[in-house]
């Protein structure tokens, strides 16, 4: 399940609280859409605009309260979300529902709070989350538009969605991804994932690619449409994008894919996970 975010919860403005604990505290978790064009990623970095950032400063508005903000996951420069979900610890006694309207009200008009719930204080979004849900736009088309500059990646000439669907079945179940990053960091301990979903589909000249897996390492998302890209232009084989799979050589799937396309689409957690929420 989505913690938060099903479209009905998001439309209807459901939400579900907990009691406070004895010293007053409780957890809150949000789940947020933005357009990350303005922004230099959503996890922190000093003297420049972040989602996390404008987060902390708006909870400082609404609450008085220095408050850190924990995120499902880090989204570079210039990437979407539809469905990030972050969560914080807070004194304040506003209802869940002012948390939504007081946040989007000190909020920029390119992050918005679509949804809240009160939750159990060892909730932590990013270590909780089952899995992720990443969708990139294509716009296959020979001239720029407007309407989703810096949201979608423009490429000219005809591309072969078959052959990119085709292609992503082969990253389905559990590989080394190593090919598709270009190295390991320190946070991450191994280059193995379980990739849950994968697939593309074209409606009219927008070609959307969606992957699901229990994490993704860094930039592995680009650098698997850049290389999907090339199969759907017949620069590459199917065998060849096996190939790159196989191979678990760091960078080999690149050059990335911008980020403008991306988008963070969903963020899953356990049924039980949810039961206990």
């Amino acid at each position: 399940m989505v913690l938060a975010l099903s479209q009905q919860e998001v439309d209807g403005g459901a939400c579900i609280e907990t009691e406070k604990s004895s010293a007053g505290i409780s957890r809150i978790a949000l789940v947020i859409e933005y357009n990350g064009r303005r922004y230099a990623g959503s996890q922190m970095q000093s003297d420049v605009a972040t989602v996390q950032s404008e987060l902390q400063d708006a909870l400082l508005a609404l609450t008085g309260e220095d408050i850190r903000v924990s995120m499902a996951g880090r989204t570079d420069a210039g990437v979407h979300a539809y469905g990030q979900v972050a969560s914080f610890i807070t004194s304040s006694s506003l209802p869940i529902h002012t948390f939504i309207s007081g946040l989007n009200h000190f909020l920029p008009d390119d992050i918005s709070v679509k949804s809240a719930k009160a939750v159990e204080e060892s909730f932590d979004p990013r270590r909780h989350a089952s899995k992720r849900e990443y969708e990139y736009c294509i716009l296959n088309s020979n001239t720029r538009s407007a309407l989703w500059k810096g949201r979608a990646y423009q490429v000219s000439g005809h591309i072969d969605a078959c052959a990119m669907d085709r292609a992503c079945k082969l990253l389905l179940g559990e590989h080394d991804f190593a090919s598709f990053t270009p190295a390991l960091d320190d946070i991450e301990k191994t280059t193995v994932r379980h990739m849950y979903d994968a697939g593309t589909r074209r409606a009219g000249n927008m070609v959307v690619v969606k992957l699901v897996a229990s994490a993704f390492l860094a930039h592995q998302v680009r650098n698997t449409v850049g290389a999907l890209i090339r199969v759907g232009q017949g620069k590459m084989t199917q065998e060849e994008f096996q190939a790159i799979i196989s191979v678990r050589e760091f960078g080999l799937a690149g050059p990335s894919a911008p980020a403008c396309g991306l988008y963070l689409n969903k963020v899953y957690y356990s049924n039980s996970l949810e039961e206990g929420i």
